[in-house]
């Protein structure tokens, strides 16, 4: 009698959800489905110790079923560090939808996912990510109060997008402070990746403070557009990742620093917009250390955008939200401090100040 031998899909399959990489202790995977509208969609849930799990919702043509799972789940994770590390009182939570926001995404189809959102009571509460706009949270918001990002006519906070781009840039500041030893990006030639609403507005603030931006995006209409308006340049290179570059800022999707690049790369900072954009945390990070590269870690300095939103529940305003979101360049600097004097990476470190908060009001509410 021969063994069976079971390979790594079919074990994927046996255990499609707590068996995923990805998976990281999460709380609760909602998973929604509404034949009439089509709605096929996932809520994660990783932590809510701190507070009710705060995240938006990305709507992705995803390739299959599988990589929205570990999509939701990388990103949750993501937001509970993130809203930790920010000081805010919130949990770390996601939601994708499976569909083509451009020719999928309907009033219908919004209303039936905000019922989903509506029947956790609460535990989760969503806002806007990728492939939604300020509008899309306006009609959640006709079926449930769970959602923030609405917009200010009816007395949200409106777009965040502007408010997560000037957390990156003082976070890029920080990290060139770090660096090169002064925080003037004025003729350092950096490399923005995905020109949407955060990665255009962040190629406004650098060309304004005379830094030399290069883009990269999939819409040649859209690096025109943004060339025309700020006088950045489009790259036009064989390769991106090893361009002769002082900063890389990746802005589009997640993983971009992977087996393939982590070695390519020639910039000497790395501090971007996108989430989870170590596609190995424990490979990737200490390889760009080891080469001497900085790396702004991504949940810290892309933190404007929950701290904008988190105004709705804490009742602060804009200005409020742009003070606290100042505050990242304080944070990164203390952040690389800190990675040093415990010999770790700037990701870990982060992650570990992060862990700590929420250890020590677990213990509180344990009590």
């Amino acid at each position: 009698m021969t063994a069976e031998i079971t390979t790594p899909q079919e074990l994927q399959k046996m255990d499609p959800v707590f068996g995923q990489l990805s998976f990281d202790n999460h709380e609760q995977i909602v998973f929604c489905h509404d034949k009439d509208t089509g709605l096929k969609a996932i809520i994660g849930i990783h932590n809510t110790v701190l507070g009710p799990a705060l995240g938006g919702t990305r709507m992705w043509k995803y390739n299959n079923e599988w990589e929205a799972l570990n999509d939701v789940l990388r990103l949750s994770r993501g937001m509970t560090y993130k809203s930790a590390i920010s000081g805010l009182d919130l949990g770390g939570g996601k939601a994708v939808i499976i569909g083509d926001a451009k020719t999928d995404k309907n009033p219908e189809l919004m209303q039936k996912f905000g019922e989903f959102v509506h029947s956790l009571s609460g535990k989760y509460i969503t806002a806007e990510d990728v492939g939604m706009v300020t509008a899309d949270m306006d009609t959640v918001r006709d079926v449930t109060p769970y959602v923030t990002g609405i917009s200010e006519a009816r007395g949200g906070s409106g777009n965040p997008s502007p408010v997560t781009a000037y957390g990156v840039y003082m976070g890029m500041k920080a990290a060139a402070k770090y660096q090169f030893g002064s925080d003037n990006l004025a003729g350092k030639k950096i490399l923005v990746q995905g020109i949407g609403h955060v990665g255009e507005t962040l190629v406004s603030h650098l060309c304004q403070e005379g830094a030399l931006v290069q883009m990269v995006d999939l819409s040649a209409q859209r690096l025109e557009e943004v060339s025309q308006k700020y006088g950045a340049q489009i790259f036009t290179g064989d390769d991106m990742y090893s361009a002769d570059v002082d900063i890389y800022a990746p802005c589009a999707l997640g993983a971009t620093i992977n087996d393939d690049t982590v070695y390519k790369i020639k910039a000497k900072v790395i501090a971007g917009a996108a989430n989870n954009q170590l596609a190995n945390e424990n490979v990737h990070g200490p390889i760009l250390q080891e080469r001497g590269i900085v790396y702004a870690p991504d949940f810290l300095i892309n933190a404007g955008g929950i701290i904008n939103v988190y105004g709705e529940i804490a009742h602060y305003g804009k200005e409020e939200a742009l003070r606290r979101t100042e505050n990242i360049y304080n944070t990164t600097l203390e952040i690389f401090n800190y990675a040093v004097q415990h010999q770790m990476t700037p990701q870990k470190a982060a992650m570990a100040i992060a862990e700590n908060r929420i250890e020590q009001r677990r213990k509180e509410n344990a009590k």
